[in-house]
């Protein structure tokens, strides 16, 4: 079992940052690959970043390419969303989730992932 904690959300004008973080525990969390996930209110739940064990390769949806970062650091156990430029459409619960393993693609869909967190809300005022 691994658990989730999300922290960082909150209220930033357009154009701030935010960095939001997950404090994982359980077993063998450094074996993971790691997702964050975002759902607006009334959508459906979409990708945003993913990262492999290592931290030596991540995965962007495109709409947040160049703008945000997701880094890990298996030391504290913790994967970190870098957000840059915000945008009122970036609003949305923000969740992590861990995932004992996936492949290309397969790391884009939500239903790959074993464990996920509670969600930090952002939000982006225009």
């Amino acid at each position: 079992q691994v658990q989730l904690v999300e922290s960082g959300g909150g209220l930033v004008q357009t154009g701030g940052s935010l960095r939001l973080s997950c404090a994982a525990s359980g077993r063998t969390y450094s074996g993971y690959y790691m997702g964050w996930f975002r759902q607006a209110l009334g959508k459906e739940r979409e990708f945003v970043a993913g990262i492999n064990w290592s931290g030596g390769r991540q995965y962007y949806a495109d709409s947040v390419k160049d703008l945000f970062t997701i880094s890990r650091d298996n030391a504290k156990n913790t994967v970190y969303l870098q957000m840059n430029s915000l945008k009122p459409e970036d609003t949305a619960v923000y969740y992590c989730a861990a995932t004992h393993y996936c492949s290309g693609y397969e790391c884009y869909d939500g239903s790959r992932y074993d464990y996920w967190g509670q969600g930090t809300q952002v939000t982006v005022s225009s």
